[in-house]
């Protein structure tokens, strides 16, 4: 107690100033105390932190600490996953792959955080809660005995002012004993400055093995990542194999070669799937690839498509569902079918004045495609081809098909706006594909097997405007036609309309007056058959002077072709019209050799006579020419 008091004392004399500090360290030693606290602060920080990136628990055994880990409940759960699907799913056999991976990768994550633990975080706690507090702890034990040897040697020097006064009695016995504390005190702060010394410069020269804590850290990480990279490079090609050998792969969107080496066959699933389906129910449909299909039928067909189970019964009463499909899957391509690097070539061909060096050009281009590309693209036109043969019905003539098929086979490098896609580049693709579905036989000769993979049987058909199990022939009777599809017309698209306008104002045709001329101009050309036909027809049948009249491409009008004109120009399904005023009344539709023939029998230019019955209105005379516009 007493010598507390005097600690204490010699404290409060050295802080007010009365009395001398002693300062036992070197400055060397003063610095690598101060060092000392920045580390133990730094080291305490890292253990911290190292200790909250492990995932298993600390101080338990190795089988409990594995449970625990995220990793191994992950794994679990995936085999259980796997077991629940079964080997027959492909989503089973990743389950179980992926799950016996997570595994492996969780008995190394325990390896490797058992072995942090030991290497790492355990020296570092004992760095920073051990070593360094007790050299601390034996610093401010040194700073005790430095206050009693000062307070031993104040008192000393007290005594032997004292002594040498006269007055004072005994003074030698009392500064003797004074004397001794003193040396006393002196010596145990010399003990323990130096082993507090030795620990310091310990420290010191101990640095570089602190520092090998983190160098052991970074290299256990990189043997933990290691061996669990060799783990996932050992799966992966397991489940590449699986994913490679399983054949229900989406369609859409993915590439045709790619989609074709997969499947392992020569037509595209979706191509042959909507073609077989058309040719059982839709060839008569009107509008068919024109009209817009329900949204909800079309995604859901798509989805059927691409997971490769499509019930025929359930979409044999909408063929247009089934033509949306085709054109979907046509234009979701990432390459377009006629292939963009062909593209120029497709324009330049496109461009000839000449219709029999035009085809020639169109048929070098043709076998420029790829194989894959060519055999999908004949059998495309094939049945385009066939279609045509049942224009008359389905309204849809070659040029028709090009216009709203066209865009789908071949597009621009660039994304182009839709003025682009309605005018110019429209016209010429439109100019490429026509002339090859009106001469499909040349250019791709001999028969097709359709149903190439017989999947597809005839469905039996309720309430779609007849039963088509038994196709009927295209020279079928006009009015057996009209009354077997008068019941199911459909409105035309708005953007085949949009389209029909830049065709129509192209060709010089004007306003045709008014709504109230619908109903006679679609009186007057309903009765116009294809020019493939093998008789004549009257080509104007009580078309009225109040309609007839606008019809006239020099008639005088702001505003471009109506939604009505074009509309019945459509459906009218005849060829271009140019008109002439100083031609007969009379204009007679006669067969032509080119209609399916080769390109040297091609219709450019070629024009046809009037035979005296049935006049139309005079000073007009009709010249059909090989570029339809419908």
């Amino acid at each position: 107690m007493k010598k507390q008091f005097n600690r204490m004392r010699q404290l409060a004399n050295q802080t007010v100033g009365r009395a001398e500090k002693t300062e036992v360290l070197s400055e060397d030693l003063l610095q690598v105390e101060k060092r000392l606290d920045l580390v133990k602060q730094v080291t305490h920080s890292t253990h911290k932190k190292l200790t909250a990136c492990l995932q298993g628990q600390q101080g338990t055994d190795t089988e409990k600490r594995s449970k625990k880990l995220p990793l191994t409940m992950l794994a679990q759960c995936m085999e259980e996953g796997a077991a629940v699907l079964g080997d027959d799913s492909l989503l089973g056999k990743m389950l179980k792959l992926c799950g016996e991976t997570e595994e492996k990768l969780a008995q190394e994550l325990l390896q490797f955080e058992v072995q942090i633990e030991r290497d790492v975080v355990e020296p570092l706690y004992v760095l920073a809660e051990v070593d360094i507090p007790n050299i601390q702890k034996q610093r401010k034990h040194l700073a005790k005995l430095v206050l009693d040897m000062d307070s031993a040697r104040t008192r000393y020097q007290q005594s032997s002012k004292s002594s040498s006064h006269p007055s004072t009695l005994q003074p030698g016995a009392k500064s003797e004993s004074l004397r001794e504390e003193m040396e006393e005190a002196a010596n145990r702060m010399e003990i323990c400055r130096d082993q507090l010394s030795a620990d310091m410069y310990n420290f010191v020269a101990k640095e570089i093995d602190y520092a090998n804590y983190f160098q052991t850290l970074i290299e256990m990480q990189a043997e933990y990542h290691r061996k669990s990279l060799e783990i996932l490079h050992g799966v992966l090609p397991q489940i590449k194999a699986h994913q490679e050998a399983w054949v229900e792969k989406p369609s859409f969107g993915k590439s045709l070669e790619e989609h074709l080496n997969i499947s392992g066959r020569e037509i595209a699933f979706p191509i042959e799937a909507c073609v077989t389906m058309l040719l059982e129910c839709g060839m008569q449909e009107e509008g068919l690839f024109r009209v817009a299909p329900s949204a909800s039928k079309l995604k859901k067909l798509k989805a059927s498509l691409d997971c490769g189970v499509i019930d025929v019964q359930e979409y044999s009463s909408d063929p247009h569902a089934i033509a949306g499909a085709l054109k979907s899957y046509l234009r979701e391509l990432p390459e377009p079918l006629m292939t963009t690097e062909l593209y120029d070539e497709w324009i330049q061909a496109s461009n000839i004045q000449d219709m029999d060096k035009r085809l020639q050009a169109l048929m070098g281009v043709c076998e420029k495609l790829p194989t894959d590309n060519l055999n999908n693209f004949r059998y495309l036109i094939k049945f385009l081809a066939k279609l045509g043969d049942y224009q008359d019905s389905n309204k849809m003539t070659p040029g028709n098909m090009a216009i709203v098929l066209g865009p789908n086979l071949l597009w621009t490098h660039t994304e182009p706006n839709i003025t682009e896609m309605m005018t110019t580049v429209s016209l010429q693709i439109v100019g490429i594909v026509e002339p090859i579905i009106q001469h499909a036989d040349w250019f791709f000769p001999g028969e097709i097997e359709f149903n190439l993979t017989g999947c597809y049987g005839s469905p039996i058909h309720t309430n779609h405007n007849s039963n088509y199990s038994s196709m009927p022939s295209p020279d079928m009777d006009q009015s057996d036609r009209k009354q077997q599809h008068d019941q199911s017309r459909r409105p035309l698209s708005v953007a085949t309309d949009n389209m029909m306008l830049e065709f129509y104002k192209k060709d010089g045709f004007q306003e045709i007056g008014s709504c109230a001329t619908q109903g006679p101009i679609r009186a007057a050309w309903r009765n116009v058959r294809p020019v493939h036909q093998s008789h004549t027809l009257p080509l104007w049948t009580g078309l009225s002077t109040r309609a007839s009249t606008p019809l006239l491409p020099w008639a005088d009008s702001t505003r471009g072709p109506s939604l009505a004109f074009v509309s019945a120009l459509f459906n009218w399904n005849a060829h271009q019209v140019a008109a002439s005023p100083k031609a007969p009344a009379k204009t007679q539709l006669t067969p032509s050799s080119a209609a399916h023939g080769s390109p040297g029998d091609a219709r450019h230019g070629h024009s046809r006579s009037s035979p005296a019955a049935g006049a139309g209105p005079s000073g007009w005379t009709f010249t059909w020419r090989e570029h339809v516009y419908r």
